[in-house]
């Protein structure tokens, strides 16, 4: 959001610090600030309002309170006034009815001969400033309003609205109807059903609620009488609406992000003062429905609290200070702090959200990091044990470990949300090693082994209980049975000799990633002379494969014959670039032959 700097001012009877200060301020105490630009004499920072804050901070009030906080500078007193003006639903011929709990409060008031012209400068100056484009006077006090204090607020030409039958100005907050359409103040026709929220008079819609405005009752050079709304509407409906109709504005933004409904009765009296400062009339009596009042918060925290959480030592008095910074009201009851939380603040409901508060005025950089000591007296899980037993059987065996999903498309226990189809837990192992063993069984000659050996622990579902079950497969067999049962009946667990000290046991093999790309094999047997060394061979097979040659070359079948041996070699070739075409490696084995020729040995 943008805030200007000599907006801020307003707030404050001393002078604030430097712009240079006031960013710096920001930045490690509460938002972080884009940009500062200069613009007509006055400084322009762009902050980066996070959505928890945003209820109260896309505002200069907001932004305001928190220069107060950081920099303990007195900030001009603000009367957040909470009650209700009025507890009549009619008022001067006006009449609200709200007919979906979507709307939280609604405000209208009557200001009667006005006179709508140009703005003073100083109004069209602070919202050119923050890039908002002067109309006239009155929506420029709306708008004005808005960025002020962060509720938006609407005027329709009360003339231009339809009465009911007794003859009041009737504003609805209802349902649009299937078929019914609104044009927006920029022209747009838009389509209208019972998803979507809107302002009415007795007839026809005046504005999609929370959004934006229609062009019917749109203030102009000829309008008199106004009546002014300020609401309150639920965050969740105005963000869905914003984006199926493809609607963005600024009053959409801050009502998505939830604003205090509280906070309507201040934003009605700033507006109505406004309005009477710039264009004169007569205001009537406040119309205000607000059914569902929310309740006091208070949170209540101890300085050891916030000390063993911050990592801090704070004193008592340092917290006071901190808390009269925000112009929290509190008292202290043994030992602790019982703080009532602001109503506009709906951020703050907890202790460890009020240790936040206190930690970021405090200063985020004075905790020192400090390495906690932990002492390790308790056993090993009984669980982990058995696992760590099985895993060491083996892998000591010659079985690697694989990992299959948790979630299947069929089961017993379904998941409540899930992001495929998928949505089922497994009920055992042994699927998933089937897949995975054929998977590895088509790689056996890039994994360099003559036979897959594999194995799973995991957890399975079963009705209303888990267990935990180990897998195993090879050549042949699948095999699945639970952990304790395995432990209990493997030959192999006394002839693992890590099995005293799980501790020791590590995997010392490191993984390096496969190339995407397909692998192309050839298998090659040459007879050499039964006292020559089968390394030479070997030598060639790396010199001629270059990089291409991935793995070293294996040996898979050897014998001798009088006295000459015949070895056979599997080469694996691949790039980490593409996809190799067979005349590469046609053309390495070319260049094999031809060594293997020259050195005077047989290739069969």
């Amino acid at each position: 959001m943008k805030i200007s700097y000599k907006w801020l001012q307003k707030y404050f009877k001393e002078p604030l610090p430097t712009p240079a200060e006031i960013s710096e301020g920001i930045i490690f105490h509460a938002f972080e600030v884009e940009s500062v630009e200069e613009f007509n004499n006055d400084t322009i920072f762009e902050i980066k309002i996070l959505p928890d804050r945003a209820h109260d901070c896309l505002s200069h009030w907001g932004i305001a309170k928190e220069i107060s906080a950081i920099f303990g500078i007195k900030i001009n007193p603000t009367e957040e006034n909470n009650s209700s003006s009025s507890t009549d639903i009619l008022g001067d011929n006006l009449k609200i009815q709200i007919e979906d709990s979507k709307c939280r409060r609604y405000m209208g008031k009557i200001i009667r001969n006005i006179k709508v012209g140009p703005s003073p400068l100083w109004l069209s100056d602070s919202l050119v400033s923050i890039g908002q484009k002067s109309i006239n006077n009155i929506v420029d006090a709306t708008n004005y309003v808005m960025f002020d204090l962060g509720n938006p607020i609407h005027a329709f030409d009360l003339d231009k609205l339809e009465k009911d039958n007794e003859g009041n100005f009737l504003i609805k907050v209802r349902p649009g109807i299937e078929g019914e359409k609104i044009v927006t103040l920029d022209k747009k026709e838009v389509n209208l059903n019972d998803t979507i929220l809107v302002i009415a008079d007795a007839k026809n819609p005046l504005a999609i609620a929370g959004i934006k405005g229609g062009n019917k009752a749109e203030v102009d050079n000829n309008t008199k009488n106004i009546v002014i709304e300020v609401a309150n509407f639920d965050p969740t409906m105005v963000r869905k609406t914003s984006h199926k109709l493809g609607i963005f504005t600024d009053s959409a933004k801050r009502f998505e992000n939830e604003i205090s409904e509280d906070l309507a009765s201040l934003v009605m009296d700033k507006i109505t003062d406004l309005i009477l400062e710039i264009a004169g009339g007569e205001c009537g009596q406040v119309v205000d429905i607000y059914k569902n009042k929310k309740e006091e918060i208070t949170a209540s925290v101890s300085s050891a609290y916030l000390n063993r959480l911050l990592g801090l030592d704070i004193s008592d008095a340092k917290i006071e200070d901190i808390f009269n910074k925000f112009q929290y009201k509190y008292e202290i009851k043994n030992n602790e702090f019982i703080v009532s939380i602001p109503s506009v603040r709906l951020d703050l409901v907890y202790p460890y959200d009020l240790a936040e508060e206190i930690g970021r005025i405090y200063g985020y950089e004075k905790i020192k990091p400090v390495i906690p000591e932990i002492i390790f007296d308790k056993d090993d899980d009984a669980i982990w044990k058995e696992m760590q037993k099985a895993r060491a059987i083996l892998i000591n065996t010659g079985y690697s470990e694989v990992m299959n999903y948790t979630f299947t498309n069929e089961g017993v226990v379904e998941v409540l949300v899930s992001a495929s189809d998928k949505n089922f837990l497994r009920t055992n192992l042994k699927d998933g090693m089937k897949k995975s063993y054929e998977l590895n069984k088509l790689n056996l000659s890039i994994l360099s082994l003559d036979e897959i050996k594999i194995f799973e622990i995991g957890t399975i579902f079963i009705e209303e209980k888990e267990e935990v079950h180990i897998c195993y497969a090879n050549k042949k067999e699948i095999k699945e049975m639970k952990l304790d049962e395995f432990i209990i009946t493997s030959k192999e667990l006394s002839d693992v000799s890590l099995l005293d000290n799980f501790k020791d046991f590590r995997l010392s093999n490191k993984f390096i990633p496969w190339s995407v790309y397909p692998f192309i094999t050839r298998d090659i047997a040459v007879w050499i002379p039964a006292e020559k060394s089968n390394d030479i061979l070997v030598e060639i097979y790396k010199e001629c494969g270059g990089d291409l040659l991935i793995n070293e070359p294996r040996m898979f079948d050897r014998f001798t014959k009088g006295d000459m041996t015949s070895y056979a070699y599997r080469l694996v070739f691949q790039s980490y670039e593409r996809t190799l075409k067979d005349e590469e490696v046609t053309e390495i084995m070319s260049k094999i032959n031809s060594k293997i020729l020259d050195l005077g040995f047989e290739a069969r």
